[in-house]
């Protein structure tokens, strides 16, 4: 028994050596087996199984022009496609451009396959397109593996060259000339003495009626100008409105604070008063201390103005220019001084805190037509006239573009066809 332990010990080894063998080693693949390619296999043959030059025709015919209404910094490819009959994987065209001249190409854009056979030049801040300089251009059908096939250089028909009138803004430019000669012509009809009518705006109206208030309680005046710089259009309104407020308060001796937050709008509202004292003929009577600088820190300004308040007890309140988050902590501390208030503002985020918390509030644009209805100047009068014959005939414009857009009947009348495609077409190109 023991005599045959050896020889089972080396069948055994001799067993498990050929098993090892025959897993380590596998049988090849014939070439011409059917056996199925693994996924990963299969995507790989794909992208590299690309043939370009089979059932495959260059882009031809390139044409360069150049793109209207530009300042000549782009040029308009187009050309006509390949064939792409026996390569599924294509997927678009790349465009080549270079100086004539020189020898390389440098890729310029791209075109998907849905996106056609045209491309601009100049749109990419990369790749800019010089005016008058001569290009050639090359189109290459480009495939998922990144073959590609190319066509012959072409030179461009044309260069880029920049147009001094843009055509697409003919609309826009009659409308310029008609604004214009509307604010001339009223313009001129005021300096002649014509009689004006503007439409009464009851926060103006109460300017006069604050004032005579403020002097017979003998209190003073707050006029706050906004918080922002003299750059800023509702400053500027609000700094010729205090002249108007000035030279009244001047006429009827009544005591005037302007807290400033900008030294520049400080000093010219300081000129400003000046200015409307003299005008209502007592110079004597203004007070340089009136018009002061507090800080350009905003809640710090804000907090200086509310202390005025509580300590002065001014009658009447004046919050006209550009105003932020403080307009409701300075309107509600006004309201709770027992105050009149007028505001005025084209910050559209703050105008209800000041309609709810004020007395009177001048919208938007009101702000800026306030100093024409108080001073009465010609040209001030003639520009608020041209600017509403001009609103009247947008308004105009625009309901009889949408009576002809909503109404079936014009269908068959060509002028009124061309009239509804005129006034329906966007102003800007």
């Amino acid at each position: 028994m023991l005599k045959r332990v050896p020889a089972m010990l080396l069948a055994l080894l001799l067993a498990t050596g050929l098993a090892w063998a025959q897993a380590e080693d596998p049988p090849p693949v014939a070439a011409d087996s059917e056996e199925t390619l693994s996924v990963e296999e299969s995507e790989i043959a794909i992208d590299t199984a690309v043939s370009p030059g089979d059932g495959m025709i260059a882009p031809s015919n390139i044409v360069v022009s150049d793109w209207p209404n530009d300042a000549g910094d782009a040029l308009l490819v187009t050309f006509d496609p390949g064939s792409e009959t026996g390569n599924d994987n294509f997927i678009g065209y790349t465009i080549y451009r270079r100086v004539q001249g020189t020898e390389e190409f440098e890729m310029v854009g791209f075109v998907e396959l849905d996106e056609g056979t045209s491309f601009t030049d100049g749109y990419d801040p990369d790749f800019i397109v010089e005016p008058g300089v001569q290009y050639e251009y090359m189109v290459a059908a480009t495939y998922f593996s990144g073959a590609e096939v190319s066509s012959e250089a072409t030179a461009a028909q044309e260069v880029a060259i920049g147009q001094l009138y843009h055509s697409g803004k003919t609309r826009v430019l009659l409308g310029c000339v008609v604004f214009l000669g509307l604010i001339l012509f009223y313009f001129y009809a005021a300096q002649r003495g014509v009689e004006m009518y503007l439409r009464p705006i009851a926060g103006i109206e109460a300017i006069d009626e604050a004032i005579g208030r403020a002097t017979e309680m003998g209190k003073p005046i707050l006029y706050v100008p906004g918080l922002s710089t003299i750059s800023d259009v509702a400053t500027i309104a609000s700094i010729t409105i205090l002249g108007r407020v000035a030279k009244k308060v001047a006429e009827y001796g009544t005591p005037l604070l302007v807290p400033n937050r900008d030294p520049i709008v400080y000093t010219i509202a300081e000129e400003t008063v000046k200015q409307g004292y003299m005008e209502a003929g007592r110079p004597d009577a203004f007070d340089k201390d009136s018009v002061f600088f507090l800080t350009q820190s905003q809640f710090a300004f804000v907090a200086g103005v509310n202390g005025i308040m509580m300590r002065e007890k001014p009658a009447t309140n004046f919050y006209l220019g550009m105003f932020w988050a403080e307009s409701l902590i300075l309107a509600e501390t006004g309201s709770l001084s027992g105050a009149i208030q007028i505001a005025g503002t084209d910050a559209v985020t703050q105008l209800p805190f000041f309609i709810t918390t004020c007395d009177y509030t001048l919208i938007g644009e009101e702000l800026y037509a306030a100093s024409a209805y108080l001073g009465r100047e010609p040209k001030q009068l003639g520009s608020i006239k041209g600017q509403d014959a001009c609103k009247g005939i947008i308004m105009a414009i625009i309901t009889l573009g949408l009576l002809l857009s909503l109404t079936d009947l014009i269908a068959g009348t060509e002028t009124l066809v061309w009239l509804k495609n005129i006034i329906t077409m966007p102003v800007v190109d």
